[in-house]
């Protein structure tokens, strides 16, 4: 009797669903025209983000979460479009920001709230300025080109050096991949599986009777290889 892989059974289950109930929610720069500023209440841990987050109060006595930069504190004001501050954890336009300053939760749209380097210990660097818009050099070293009115937060975000700390167990491997974001970890592999529960499973080795490619005409749910190659050469 056959059992269905697990692409199947993720539209079935909850336990694949992101519990995002128990995040503390959206760390996002908020749409703000003027000088302003923001002070900071309380840091805090959200399971959904590996920063820490900065609970901050605007001056309408509203309050919001951001990405925590490296250095704030409770009591600190975080600053936006105060182009001639540049505290750790201002937001400023990339455009205003010097060439070489190291920021983060940098906005790939204008109004966007952020959407890159916003990863606990991560920055982003300034590289120059042209016409085209603001070269801007990631944490994986990829360069991008970005409108010069996105905005970005001043400084490093916050709790680098994380995953420095050893895990000694496997328990805490396992709980570290399996709560925060409810991921199926650990993955096995599929040929390592038993013949019921996988169609590569089976006690017959590594190479299986079953193709390795997925045919054209495949089923929903039988894709569990590669793809099928591109039609080349003449047809017969």
């Amino acid at each position: 009797m056959g059992k269905p892989i697990i692409s199947q059974r993720r539209g079935r289950s909850r336990r694949f669903e992101v519990p995002s109930f128990n995040w503390a929610g959206r760390a996002t720069v908020p749409k703000v025209s003027q000088e302003t500023g923001a002070k900071i209440v309380d840091i805090i841990h959200s399971p959904g983000h590996s920063a820490p987050l900065a609970r901050v109060e605007y001056g309408d006595h509203n309050y919001g979460l951001i990405i925590a930069s490296e250095g704030v504190k409770v009591g600190d004001t975080i600053l936006f479009n105060c182009s001639d501050k540049f505290n750790p954890g201002s937001v400023l336009e990339l455009g205003k920001i010097p060439e070489g300053t190291l920021i983060h939760n940098v906005e790939t749209m204008p109004g966007d709230g952020g959407r890159l380097a916003r990863g606990s210990g991560t920055f982003a660097r300034i590289l120059m300025k042209s016409a085209e818009g603001v070269t801007v050099e990631l944490p994986s070293g990829k360069k991008k080109i970005l409108k010069s009115d996105c905005r970005a937060s001043i400084g490093t975000v916050a709790g680098g050096g994380r995953k420095e700390k050893p895990l000694l167990k496997a328990g805490k491997n396992y709980f570290a991949k399996r709560r925060a974001k409810n991921r199926a970890w650990p993955i096995v592999r599929k040929v390592a599986m038993n013949a019921v529960a996988h169609p590569y499973g089976g006690k017959r080795g590594s190479r299986k009777g079953v193709p390795n490619i997925a045919p054209k005409n495949a089923p929903p749910g039988r894709n569990v290889g590669k793809h099928h190659p591109r039609r080349t050469g003449r047809k017969r």
